[in-house]
């Protein structure tokens, strides 16, 4: 009898729990309701099924508990039975199959008329590419990808030119315009996935795979990495912006195309120079980074990382939390450089400068430390040195700089704006780190290498 009465009770608390729990699909943003129609029936053929045979044992184990002096009846072979149970498995096996197979002809048909973008995958981060005024991508080899050139695109392919590139995890879209997405990865599996639309797809390495919806929602909804990638797969978000069709004609042409990136001018050191007298003061006439000042060192640092930081810095990702009292005083002073020309000529400057290894002033269990550094270097690299492209370098920097921003990511004072992605990554992994001693000490050991 106990155990009747916990399949009983299994059976309702299961009921209970689907019909009046809290987790239940987000809202749906795009055309693929078939998709949540297909999980639905499922549900409820399975639930079926689960209800059926659990008070079915139930009501058996009851029936023909034991009795003493009761003999069991032999019967080898039930026909009757047999055809109803092949008769009731058949519809409910083709009545979960049919709508998805209804589902997949319409997800491998892409409108004529979609709007077509390329999304890149690597360890851990989104960039995306979209055809230019051609509506022709151009070719891609993954052997062409460098700091200059990060998509691959080939420079001798006319119809790369005119493709513009968005070099950042964020990416809009037209609302009620099919979108047809064409997914690439440089270096590991991923999957692309907006848990709103329903729709996801690996990105395979050495092919292109695609997946198309159409947007039916205004708003942003975060992408998601549902495929396990490595140490930050957790970490590897972005953001897809549904918008009416003029805004995103306009952020498009917001974008840089691959020939106005290859044309742009480097960086003038000499005319740097000038606009970096600012920066010395708190930052050393060397870029040596001053600790009376909590100005980090820059000399060495990767070239790309500081534009993005004071990029960040001008247009209010980094710097806005109250307690950042040092984000809060870089920000006006970002401000000076007034254009993308005059910080690419300060950048070029710093370049010139001796990179000259900051003293160490961080004492800390370097064995411990090693230990907890195998989780940085997946994207800072082994040896501190950065990895381009993707995370600035560590080794030879100020120590004092490194473990103030651990601390500030941890405490929420970096990476708090919504759209500071790379903030927010870097926030999740710094959570690795339990305690002030743990951040010593992984510091500790970045002086050592």
């Amino acid at each position: 009898m106990p155990l009747v009465i916990a399949l009983i009770l299994l059976v309702v608390g299961s009921l209970l729990f689907h019909f009046l729990s809290p987790w239940t699909f987000t809202p749906l943003a795009s055309n693929w309701g078939m998709i949540d129609f297909t999980v639905d029936l499922t549900f409820v053929v399975t639930g079926i099924v689960f209800v059926a045979v659990n008070l079915f044992m139930a009501y058996a184990i009851y029936r023909f508990r034991y009795k003493e002096g009761a003999r069991a009846k032999y019967e080898p072979e039930n026909k009757k039975l047999e055809i109803w149970l092949t008769v009731l498995t058949t519809i409910g096996v083709a009545a979960m199959l049919a709508p998805g197979l209804i589902v997949w002809a319409q997800f491998v048909n892409v409108p004529e008329n979609a709007t077509e973008i390329e999304v890149v995958g690597q360890q851990w981060r989104w960039t995306f590419r979209l055809p230019g005024e051609d509506g022709k991508f151009g070719m891609t080899d993954s052997r062409l990808i460098s700091v200059d050139n990060e998509f691959g695109i080939n420079p001798d392919d006319p119809h790369g030119d005119d493709d513009v590139l968005v070099d950042d995890a964020i990416v809009h879209v037209p609302l009620n315009e099919p979108v047809l997405f064409w997914l690439r990865s440089k270096d590991v599996l991923h999957n692309f996935t907006v848990a709103q639309f329903r729709v996801k797809m690996d990105l395979v390495p050495g092919m292109e795979t695609y997946m198309w919806l159409e947007p039916t929602r205004l708003g942003e909804y975060e992408i998601l990495c549902e495929e396990l990638c490595g140490v930050a797969h957790h970490a590897m978000r972005g953001r897809v912006v549904v918008e009416e069709l003029e805004d995103y004609q306009a952020w498009v042409a917001s974008q840089p195309t691959f020939a106005e990136l290859q044309a742009k001018p480097p960086g003038d050191p000499v005319l740097g120079a000038a606009s970096y007298a600012v920066c010395a003061a708190c930052h050393g006439s060397q870029g040596e980074g001053l600790l009376a000042l909590n100005a980090p060192k820059l000399s060495g640092q990767d070239p790309r990382y500081l534009k993005r930081q004071l990029r960040n810095y001008k247009i209010g990702l980094r710097g806005i939390h109250e307690d950042d009292v040092n984000g809060r005083i870089m920000a006006p002073m970002a401000a000076t450089l007034v254009n993308d020309a005059i910080i690419d000529n300060v950048i070029a400057y710093i370049g010139t400068l001796p990179d000259t290894p900051a003293a160490a002033t961080v004492d800390g269990d370097i064995a411990h430390g090693a230990k907890l550094y195998v989780l940085c270097a997946n994207c800072h690299g082994a040896d501190g040195q950065g990895i381009k492209m993707n995370a600035p370098r560590q080794a030879g920097m100020n120590d004092w700089y490194l473990l103030s921003q651990l601390k500030n990511f941890k405490q929420g004072l970096r990476g708090h704006h919504p759209e500071d992605l790379g903030g927010k990554q870097m926030r999740l992994m710094a959570q690795t780190l339990q305690d002030d001693q743990a951040m010593r000490d992984v510091v500790a050991y970045i002086n050592t290498l």
